[in-house]
């Protein structure tokens, strides 16, 4: 007979068993099981636990009822009473089913007869763009001196709107750990939303070919906490933390706490690990400051990037700026202390074995708890889809096959899949993009469950395709031709994670690992073996081997959009990130050879915006 507590973790969502990419199967141990299932915040430590909450059944959750907006939902719920409150407060009343009335684009909320309902209105499919292009850099690369800021952002979309491009895409810019300037990663935030203030413009950096963050953070910082004590209470700072409200001064006692405790809530006195608690609301008190202060630069930051925003619309780009959510949070920043409730503390985000990882990966993130969303009408992922859509005409959603599953990793066991609300999760980003009139796009990478990129695809949800894994064929290896390429996509050659159009030639990524420790001489050997055959079958594909003839690929295919990266544009062989490494590679750290003023003048970056328009790529199109 089966052990309850794996009965009880496949009902709530947990897989029993799964495939990694490999083909390799993986069964749920029961160690791992009791493990997953306090994560999830349901208990069960041992068979007597789980076969009573078996018993219980799992009707506790608000349904989700999806249907298009500005229509009648249609809800199972028989002749009873029941009472609906919109997503703007108006409260209305009414019995039966066929009396509720239509409602409007939005997230509402309707109780009948007891059950509660989640009612999610929203357009049936985002509008595809027009063909268009536009250049995806790193941020923090930007800059000739220092750590690349919104100002340079703004200049260089300006420099770029000219060119036609449509949009300016970016690393995340979600709030990071300031005190410790050595954790600087982009996909490891301390809240998605909020800004990361080390991009405001400041006089100050030292050239290198290399961002040097523990000595630049504080410098940055230094400059900023000058700047607000000669101006400590403009107008418009007074008008934006009115408008921010609580939320805005508990994320800002988090960070006057953290210059005192570490950067880490875990490690902060127990009393102060919650902002509700007497201690907190004494700290805010004695830290007023200092919580001023950092609410101050979450201004400043909010104006650096919505002015770099409205440079590149003004600058004639369809979309604006291009942003990127990270998956998840860290356990210990400021988002899971102002939000606990939402998240899975006890576990991590995390990928099953692959080919480069044989004991599978764990990432050190907290993931969104699907039972926290459900009971709350997925009020944390709406608002953290919303707070990007402030600044941009696109969000790039990292790692969206965390909407159909997400790979929870307990401390000390074996993950596995937990299945996610799919198609409410969906829902809510054409809602939020709807409001904003953005576009989303998926990165659908990886080990892809059946059905989701059809479901992207019903959506208007833009897939990712990455030309170095567009293959008819892995073994010969064969090459996708240009024409087969999906419409409802953005093409690139590479991303962040994976090697540069010169770099993937010479297996720059694959040395680059064996330096790591991460292949040994024979891995090496091999994969530089079977990357000469790669090269050599994309190379059918091309008239010419060079950087313009990998350009007038992308530009000949039917994707919708096509990301050009500044680093091929530059001709650079170094990756920003060498994924499964540390210390060993300059992660995120690499600056661009060219600073913005220069590279939007390069000879290099003319041919490209010429192939795009010789290719219909204008960014100046509506969608459609």
């Amino acid at each position: 007979m089966a052990d309850a507590r794996l009965d009880l973790a496949e009902r709530l969502g947990f897989h029993r068993r799964y495939h990694d990419q490999t083909g390799v199967a993986h069964d749920l141990g029961v160690e791992s099981a009791v493990a997953l299932l306090a994560a999830l915040g349901q208990p069960a430590a041992t068979e007597a636990e789980a076969r009573e909450r078996l018993a219980e059944g799992d009707d506790d959750l608000p349904w989700d009822v999806v249907f298009a907006a500005g229509t009648r939902p249609w809800v199972d719920i028989g002749e009873v009473p029941w009472e609906l409150t919109r997503e703007d407060g108006e409260r209305i009343e009414g019995r039966g089913a066929a009396s509720l009335p239509e409602l409007p684009l939005g997230i509402h909320r309707l109780v009948a007869g007891g059950r509660r309902v989640t009612l999610l209105a929203a357009p049936p499919r985002l509008a595809l763009p027009e063909r268009a292009w536009g250049l995806i850099a790193p941020l923090y690369a930007l800059s000739e001196k220092g750590i690349g800021s919104y100002g340079d952002l703004a200049r260089l979309a300006r420099a770029l709107g000219p060119k036609d491009a449509a949009f300016l895409g970016i690393n995340p810019v979600h709030a990071g750990f300031p005190t410790v300037p050595e954790h600087f990663s982009p996909y490891s935030p301390s809240h998605r939303r909020r800004l990361n203030v080390i991009h405001i413009p400041t006089p100050t950096g030292q050239p290198g070919a290399l961002v040097e963050y523990p000595r630049e953070t504080p410098e940055r910082l230094h400059a900023l906490r000058r700047a607000f004590e000669a101006d400590r209470a403009p107008p418009a700072f007074e008008a934006f933390l009115e408008a921010e409200g609580p939320a805005l001064r508990t994320f800002a006692l988090h960070q006057a706490l953290s210059q005192i405790h570490g950067a880490f809530w875990c490690g902060w006195p127990e009393a102060l690990r919650s902002p509700g608690g007497t201690e907190a609301a004494r700290a805010r008190e004695e830290l007023g400051e200092e919580i001023r202060f950092h609410a101050w630069m979450q201004w400043r930051a909010h104006e650096a990037l919505s002015e770099a925003q409205a440079a590149a619309k003004a600058a004639g780009m369809a979309h604006g700026l291009y942003l990127d959510l990270a998956v998840g949070t860290h356990p210990h920043g400021a988002e899971t202390w102002e939000d606990p409730e939402h998240f899975a503390l006890d576990v991590s985000l995390g990928a099953p074995p692959d080919a480069f990882a044989a004991d599978g990966q764990t990432w050190g993130l907290a993931p969104f708890n699907p039972r926290a969303l459900r009971e709350n009408s997925y009020a944390a992922l709406a608002e953290t889809l919303a707070r990007q859509f402030r600044y941009a005409g696109i969000l790039r959603i990292d790692h969206i096959l965390g909407f159909e599953r997400t790979f929870w990793v307990p401390d000390g066991a074996p993950g596995t899949y937990l299945t996610m609300p799919r198609d409410p999760m969906l829902a809510v980003a054409r809602i939020e993009a709807a409001r904003a009139g953005g576009l989303v796009i998926g990165e659908d990478l990886g080990n892809i469950p059946d059905g989701l990129r059809e479901a992207l695809a019903a959506s208007g949800i833009l897939g990712c395709r990455v030309a170095m894994f567009e293959r008819s064929d892995w073994h010969a290896p064969v090459f996708k031709p240009a024409a087969a390429y999906d419409e409802a996509a953005i093409a690139s050659f590479s991303t962040h994670d994976l090697p540069t159009w010169r770099g993937w030639r010479k297996g720059a990524d694959i040395t680059a690992r064996m330096t790591a420790d991460n292949l040994d001489a024979a891995q090496g050997e091999a994969a530089l073996a079977s990357r000469t055959r790669e090269v050599a079958a994309f190379d059918a594909l091309l008239p010419e081997t060079d950087e313009d003839a990998l350009h007038g690929f992308l530009a000949a295919t039917p994707t919708r959009l096509v990301g050009v990266q500044a680093e091929i544009v530059l001709e650079m062989e170094d990756q920003q990130n060498l994924p499964g490494t540390t210390t060993e590679y300059p992660n995120w750290r690499i600056r661009l050879p060219q600073g913005v003023e220069t590279m939007s003048d390069m000879g290099n970056m003319e041919r490209v915006a010429q192939i795009m328009r010789r290719n219909d790529r204008v960014g100046r199109g509506q969608q459609v």
